[in-house]
């Protein structure tokens, strides 16, 4: 590991006081603490960002175009409740709607997929509710 680089006092003063201090912490000071450094808040946008909703769905965007993808009897009886790193969780009026749409799970992630990008939506959950 490299040194820092070393800081020359401009008199025999401020030498002396440079020497007594690095006697007395026991190490060089160092040139200037806050040298890059970063606050946190200078990144967090872009983190979010990048992470998160780049590639990630609003919700809201699924809710407002769920009956146009699944058509107007599954709309009607299904409402997207989350989506979540790529899963798409739908709640289920009935045990039986369930399972008709537990059948047609790989077609409707086909047209999701073909609505809102085949990378957006990974799979489907559903809940009844």
């Amino acid at each position: 590991m490299a040194s820092p680089r070393k800081r020359k006092p401009a008199n025999r003063r401020d030498r002396i006081h440079e020497e007594l201090m690095s006697e007395w912490l026991g190490c060089e000071k160092p040139l200037e603490l806050n040298e890059n450094v970063s606050a946190a808040a200078d990144w967090i946008d872009s983190i979010l960002k990048k992470q998160f909703f780049a590639e990630s769905l609003n919700e809201e965007e699924v809710k407002a175009a769920w009956k146009e993808v699944a058509g107007e009897f599954i709309g009607s009886h299904t409402e997207p409740v989350s989506v979540k790193d790529g899963h798409l969780v739908l709640r289920v009026t009935q045990p039986a709607m369930r399972f008709h749409l537990e059948q047609m799970k790989p077609e409707l992630l086909r047209k999701i997929k073909e609505h809102f990008g085949k990378d957006k939506i990974k799979s489907i959950k559903f809940s009844l509710g």
